[in-house]
């Protein structure tokens, strides 16, 4: 009973170191994501600022803002829409 113990232990703990370095080899991934990422948002930064120069240059307009405005969600109570109270606007047979 004490040897099946112990090749469970070992068994274990195989199955974890293995799963110790699926982890960091997952987590190393992302982080070589993270600065790719990083790198092409620098490009693009300086990419635009490329355009916008060669706009400003030339005298026309900048084609686009890197800045986009977020429409505020309106609560629908404010878009006058108003509390009708009971008992007016009804119709009423005669």
């Amino acid at each position: 009973m004490k040897a099946k113990k112990q090749q469970t232990r070992a068994s274990h703990q195989e199955c974890h170191h293995k799963w110790q370095a699926r982890i960091q080899a997952v987590e190393d991934t992302i982080q070589e994501h993270h600065l790719i990422i990083e790198a092409l948002v620098e490009e693009k930064a300086s990419l635009l600022q490329t355009i916008q120069g060669l706009q400003e240059e030339k005298g026309a307009p900048a084609p686009f803002d890197d800045q986009w405005e977020e429409e505020s969600e309106e609560d629908p109570e404010e878009e006058g829409l108003e509390d009708i109270p009971i008992g007016e606007g009804e119709i009423v047979d005669e």
